[in-house]
């Protein structure tokens, strides 16, 4: 199964219920380490990514798609997330160029042209508790998986999400070194890091969006 525009649309849909479902535990979490909006950030920019399609000319291709939502949560979201978030949906746009749909290579090609991105824009490593330490391992459960005989989009989106919620509880015990989480030093440890806990949400969204999809109508919502 490959994931053409309507199934990547029909993920950001999940992406977006996902968000808004958690936002309380994200701003409890970011309100711990961090200024407490990462919830109300991530609601707002999603929200406007759909509201956004819903005015806009359907979009051509999945490149097209990423693009979008790239502009939109840069432009809504504030703080870190949107110049972040934004960036990493912007690089994976470039990574799938004009394709028509996404395979499992694609995917994973995407998910490590964001980590790049992220990296480039934060300026942060693993081990530093951002959403690095989800999305890096993600990326590279995703190539591991892309490489199986017949990988599709959701098998190598379910590596990911798995490898982004396992990174994501590692940054428990982690000193923070980025962001306004590393003002509080040793006391930045023992909380889970909402950028992580927040990427790890967005990639089990695609990967739960993609195997429904790939079930066909029986699976579907």
């Amino acid at each position: 199964m490959d994931c053409t525009v309507d199934g990547v649309l029909a993920a950001l849909r999940a992406v977006t219920d996902t968000v808004v479902a958690h936002r309380d535990e994200l701003v409890g979490l970011d309100r711990a380490i961090g200024d407490g909006d990462h919830g109300e950030n991530l609601t707002r920019g999603f929200t406007s990514v759909l509201a956004k399609f819903a005015d806009a000319d359907q979009p051509g291709t999945p490149g097209q798609v990423f693009k979008l939502v790239a502009t939109t949560l840069i432009s809504t979201v504030g703080g870190a997330a949107g110049p972040l978030f934004g960036t990493a949906f912007l690089r994976a746009a470039t990574a799938v160029g004009e394709a028509s749909s996404l395979d499992g290579e694609l995917v994973a090609a995407a998910l490590r042209a964001a980590v790049d991105g992220v990296v480039a824009r934060g300026k942060a490593a693993e081990g530093d508790k951002t959403l690095v330490d989800a999305l890096a391992p993600a990326a590279r459960a995703a190539e591991t998986a892309a490489t199986e005989p017949n990988a599709t989009p959701a098998a190598v989106l379910a590596a990911a999400a798995q490898a982004a919620e396992d990174g994501a509880e590692a940054t428990v015990p982690l000193v923070a070194r980025k962001g306004r989480a590393s003002y509080l030093g040793e006391r930045s440890a023992g909380h889970l890091d909402p950028g992580a806990r927040s990427t790890a949400l967005i990639l089990r969204a695609l990967a739960t969006s993609a195997s429904t999809a790939a079930q066909g109508p029986a699976g579907a919502r």
